[in-house]
């Protein structure tokens, strides 16, 4: 069925699955099951096990899995993160729909979700497509501004060239780079995880596979939204005790 949507959009059940009254098994969900990752369990098996647990919803597990790491993990990305002032002058390469599409969802009022090691995540899922919508201009917009005001010199812009419509991105993004006098370069990759691993700059990412493997790391999204009002932040961290 062609994907006739003009926004990015909430769930229509979200509202009801991440509601308060489901934060704190939520969040004691995290916690178990980056309990179990960080002793080498499967991790399918684990989410099965703490979702059968806790009796959550398909998208709730999805949101645990997100939003989970083990504490090793945790201490090696703390070690790695960039603070704002640090990039002045700096070049980032950024992990392009995954910064984009949060944007878009925070924008869009979806839930964002704020996992253990404190970084903004979406409930969006490709699935090898990508379709504009109404946000997609003032989120790639609201991007750049920050990254102005931050002082960055040169941003890479890294789409997944098997997405569809990636090229399509990447046209906009360039023209509007052009428009506003920004030093960008986007450039369609077959496999922007395997470049940002492996990257020496800054990289701009919540992805954690990327956040494990990268030397240096900045949360774009995070302070983007600060520009954003009203976003709806679920904060699964275990000791939150309520909505960021």
């Amino acid at each position: 069925m062609p994907d006739h949507r003009r926004h990015r959009g909430p769930h229509p059940h979200d509202h009801e699955l991440f509601a308060g009254d489901q934060l704190a098994a939520l969040r004691v969900a995290v916690a178990d099951y980056s309990w179990l990752l960080g002793r080498d369990y499967s991790p399918p098996s684990a989410l099965k096990l703490v979702g059968d647990r806790y009796r959550l919803a398909e998208r709730q597990r999805t949101a645990v899995m997100r939003c989970a790491a083990p504490n090793s993990r945790l201490d090696d990305r703390r070690r790695k993160r960039v603070r704002s002032e640090s990039l002045r002058g700096q070049v980032v390469e950024i992990d392009g729909f995954n910064l984009l599409t949060t944007v878009e969802a925070a924008m869009s009022g979806c839930v964002i979700l704020i996992g253990r090691d404190g970084c903004p995540r979406d409930m969006a899922s490709l699935h090898g497509s990508w379709r504009k919508v109404s946000e997609t201009r003032p989120a790639a917009e609201r991007i750049g501004e920050v990254l102005a005001s931050l002082g960055v010199v040169r941003s890479v812009w890294l789409l997944d060239s098997p997405v569809s419509n990636s090229g399509r991105l990447a046209q906009l993004l360039r023209v509007l780079a052009e428009t506003r006098g920004w030093s960008w370069r986007v450039d369609t990759v077959a496999s922007p995880d395997r470049e940002l691993k492996q990257s020496a700059e800054i990289v701009v990412t919540a992805d954690s596979a990327i956040l494990d493997a990268c030397g240096r790391w900045f949360d774009l999204a995070a302070t983007v939204m600060e520009t954003i009002p009203d976003v709806w932040h679920v904060d699964l961290r275990p000791d939150a005790t309520d909505n960021a």
